[in-house]
């Protein structure tokens, strides 16, 4: 599990990322919201530990910017703003949970746990690894490669990479993707859908000419 640290006081990132190692997390770590988005942009995470209160963008914008832009990477929130009206603003902009500082590290530990395990897909069949070509999805670690080099995806993305691997030769239409892939299915379109699968298929290169779209019948991977 790889997880981002982003806070302007170097010392607080030093100690999170190293007693995070010592866990047994891979660790990054940026200075300012300005530093990590493109980071976000071109690495996967699987959580990232956002401070609030930064100079120029805040935690609470960089949050707001992720989700905009549709990614759902997890977020905790590390703040000393600990008013109920800044919690509910750290919610509203798309946390996944929110602590307050000061704090103990054993109390980090346990909410990425939890947010963790909230956020990964179980495989009920008992399948590790699906392959297909030159491409590897690592169930486990909820991974994916080309040609052994890791293809960074969005959660969203990768859930409908695993439904469409999983049931090859099925087809999908855009409604039965959303009620698979999005947990709150409220306000999400057809378009959505399409902009999902057309950035997964960038990101997979010469693979994603097995993701199809038949048109009547939906969308299917293809040997």
């Amino acid at each position: 599990m790889r997880i981002l640290v982003v806070d302007d006081e170097p010392d607080l990132c030093e100690i999170l990322c190293f007693n995070l190692e010592s866990e047994g997390f891979e660790t990054e770590r940026a200075y300012s919201a300005e530093a990590a988005l493109p980071l976000l942009s071109c690495c996967h995470y699987d959580l990232v530990l956002l401070d609030v209160m930064m100079e120029n963008m805040s935690g609470f914008e960089m949050a707001r910017q992720m989700r905009e832009n549709e990614d759902d990477t997890p977020i905790i929130f590390l703040t000393a703003r600990d008013a109920e009206s800044d919690m509910l603003d750290g919610f509203s902009s798309g946390a996944d949970d929110y602590v307050t500082k000061p704090f103990s590290f054993p109390t980090v530990l346990a909410r990425i746990r939890a947010v963790l395990k909230r956020s990964q897909t179980t495989d009920p069949t008992g399948v590790e690894v699906l392959c297909h070509g030159n491409l590897t999805v690592d169930l486990q670690r909820q991974m994916v490669t080309r040609d052994g080099i890791q293809v960074p995806l969005t959660k969203k993305e990768y859930n409908i990479l695993v439904l469409l691997m999983r049931n090859k030769g099925e087809h999908f239409s855009r409604q039965q993707i959303i009620d698979k892939v999005w947990e709150d299915n409220t306000f999400v379109t057809d378009r959505s859908v399409d902009v999902h699968i057309a950035r997964l298929r960038k990101k997979l290169g010469s693979a994603s000419d097995s993701i199809v779209n038949h048109s009547g019948f939906g969308y299917v991977f293809v040997e």
